[in-house]
């Protein structure tokens, strides 16, 4: 009798960027003496898309957070949609969570080599209604992969009911990936709630990414469950926003390949 061949493990490359709306700070005084780039276009917000796309094709699976749906401060582009075209990736979804008049537009924004199999919206609990969470499933329920990105609030109170919701969401999927900007180190009391209440795991080596000019606190995040192997993360060495981009490269399971487009 011959013994079948076992799948192979499959890696993937994984990025968690927020954008700022395509706005570079490179100091904190810049958060005031650039504050008329919040609300208006410039060609600096396009050029530093443009030094992103450049990078995407790197990576399997991209979490944007601060992405511009389209409003005057990103002369009316979508920006997720931009930068899945610019790069030549295939897929991409996006959800708008804060329209503000015509002025912005804030959205999380995922774009992919893997064909997702769905991509759902969450709102996330907040006193101040705004803030989501992208889900997306690859491969089918009991052997695929869920990938969710999320921007949490700068409130602890709001970040504990936001993280308990996302628990309660991804015990359903025994392969989780949850990355985003989580406004938190890894030891908070919310995050260790988090970490008891789901199979997401703390990160054995947590890498600053904020502020990105000289980065000191750990804020961006690439939590796994335990059957996927993180094998290496690191940040991006350029800055597009006031965070470091935080890529991972991930070992899956043996379970059947996931769809790729190359």
């Amino acid at each position: 009798m011959t013994r079948a061949a076992s799948p192979a493990k499959q890696r993937l490359r994984l990025l968690s960027c927020n954008i700022l709306a395509g706005a570079s700070v490179q100091r904190y005084r810049q958060y005031v003496t650039r504050s008329i780039n919040a609300v208006l276009p410039g060609r600096s917000k396009l050029d530093n898309l443009d030094l992103l796309a450049e990078l995407l094709p790197q990576f399997d699976v991209i979490g944007l957070q601060e992405a511009d749906a389209g409003s005057l401060r990103s002369g009316f582009l979508n920006q997720t949609r931009y930068l899945a075209e610019t790069s030549g990736m295939p897929f991409w979804s996006h959800q708008p969570n804060r329209p503000v008049a015509q002025l912005s537009h804030t959205a999380n924004g995922l774009i992919c080599r893997l064909e997702p199999q769905a991509v759902i919206d969450y709102p996330l609990p907040s006193r101040i209604p705004g803030r989501g969470a992208l889900l997306a499933r690859f491969g089918d329920d009991t052997h695929g992969l869920a990938v969710m990105i999320a921007h949490l609030s700068l409130s602890a109170q709001a970040r504990a009911k936001q993280l308990g919701f996302i628990a309660e969401v991804l015990q359903d999927h025994p392969h989780a990936v949850l990355m985003g900007d989580l406004n938190t180190d890894a030891h908070s009391p919310e995050m260790r709630h988090l970490f008891a209440h789901s199979t997401l795991q703390p990160p054995e080596n947590p890498v600053p990414t904020f502020p990105s000019w000289k980065p000191r606190r750990a804020l961006d995040h690439i939590l796994v469950s335990p059957e996927i192997q993180i094998e290496k993360v690191w940040t991006l060495p350029q800055a597009f926003s006031d965070h470091l981009a935080l890529a991972a490269e991930i070992q899956l399971p043996a379970f059947p390949a996931l769809r790729q487009h190359r």
